[in-house]
């Protein structure tokens, strides 16, 4: 049984899609990250960042104690090596799914999230910062579109790359962006948009989706200091 600590987030479905992929036996324990349940004490002993997604694996592999995951790349690379599935074993395959795989982490992720930021929830409308990020996330879609000529997925065959990525292309419209300015990704997207499991994470979502985003919320969510990671009972 995987325990996963979830939120409605593009990392947070990285981790639902391979769960559903794998047909795993799966419980979620939601977190608000808007109310700040992110910080309780007990969420931070399983991820010390307090950030979802997290997980707890209650039955690893040879009968070993259960072990808890952070961070959503970390989370998929551990299930890919657990269940055997979607990471290549070849050393020359398994090394291009972690470069597109840590490219979304190091990139992708956070520049998106920079985009989502100052053009979606900052106070302060900021040319020179919506546009930096809004032009980094083009650059970026232009550098997977590249990668996606002539491959069905991102690394190959499909594969953990392809998890990592795709919620964070999901938002394009939110990021500015226009998917036929990018004629590879977008059959990719496509694609990846109809497989079954993919469908069942993003309906997994529905029962907790919520738009509302308070004042308090982003004070909980963007306001954040060394402070704020005290736990809280």
């Amino acid at each position: 049984m995987i325990e996963l600590y979830y939120w409605t987030t593009p990392n947070g479905h990285k981790v639902t899609i391979f769960l559903e992929e794998a047909k795993l036996e799966y419980k979620i324990f939601p977190v608000d990250i808007r109310t700040g349940e992110q910080f309780k004490a007990e969420f931070l002993e399983i991820s010390p960042n307090n950030r979802i997604p997290a997980i707890i694996d209650r039955s690893p592999n040879q009968g070993a104690e259960p072990i808890s995951i952070f961070e959503s790349g970390a989370i998929l690379l551990y299930l890919a090596e657990k269940t055997r599935k979607f990471l290549p074993t070849t050393l020359g395959d398994r090394t291009k799914v972690l470069e597109w795989l840590f490219w979304q982490m190091g990139g992708l992720g956070p520049m998106a999230g920079q985009n989502h930021h100052f053009s979606q929830y900052a106070p302060e409308k900021i040319p020179y910062a919506i546009t930096r990020y809004v032009n980094e996330t083009n650059r970026l879609y232009g550098v997977l579109n590249r990668q996606l000529e002539n491959r069905e997925y991102i690394a190959g065959s499909y594969s953990i790359a392809d998890m990592a990525c795709y919620p964070w292309i999901v938002p394009y419209e939110r990021q500015q962006q226009n998917l036929d300015d990018f004629p590879n990704l977008k059959r990719w997207f496509e694609t990846m948009a109809g497989r079954s499991a993919v469908i069942k994470a993003y309906q997994v979502a529905e029962k907790y989706k919520t738009t509302t985003v308070t004042e308090d919320s982003k004070n909980i969510l963007f306001g954040q200091t060394a402070e704020s990671i005290k736990p809280r009972k």
